[in-house]
């Protein structure tokens, strides 16, 4: 059966608004993942779990942690295309480790990025999220199925 145009156009413009939301959001929780625990203690020395949760209470930490693994899964699942999936899963880990990096070498210095042990962490967190956005985007069939 063939649907008119409008609909279908409506909920692909939602789902776009949804994904860009959970873009940012992810964004947001993977760039204050990454900023070092010394620095959050700096910045927030009243409170007593900074260097374990960051700026977030202890009570919620759980909920951060399934926010990271669960937002890329879920960018993945909502997008059609298998490439436009990968690539909007692993976005927010390139902004997040390219403000990191950036950071970085202002203290650390230009090769930063190069040396072997740093460049193999920042590999698998974009693996990590490549990895999330394509079980989303096979999840997709799943559903389908059933």
């Amino acid at each position: 059966m063939i649907q008119p145009g409008p609909p279908q156009i409506k909920n692909e413009k939602q789902s776009d608004l949804l994904v860009a939301g959970m873009i940012v959001i992810e964004t947001v929780l993977l760039t204050t993942a990454l900023v070092p625990a010394q620095l959050w203690t700096r910045i927030l020395p009243a409170s007593t779990n900074t260097t374990l949760n960051g700026p977030f209470p202890a009570s919620i930490a759980p909920i951060i942690t399934t926010l990271l693994y669960l937002t890329p899964t879920l960018i993945g699942f909502f997008c059609r295309p298998w490439q436009k999936a990968l690539l909007l899963a692993t976005l927010p880990a390139w902004v997040g480790l390219g403000v990191f990096l950036i950071a970085a070498t202002f203290k650390v210095g230009a090769f930063y990025l190069v040396s072997t042990d740093h460049v193999t962490a920042n590999v698998s967190v974009l693996e990590l999220f490549a990895a999330l956005g394509a079980i989303g985007w096979l999840a997709r069939f799943l559903f389908k199925m059933s």
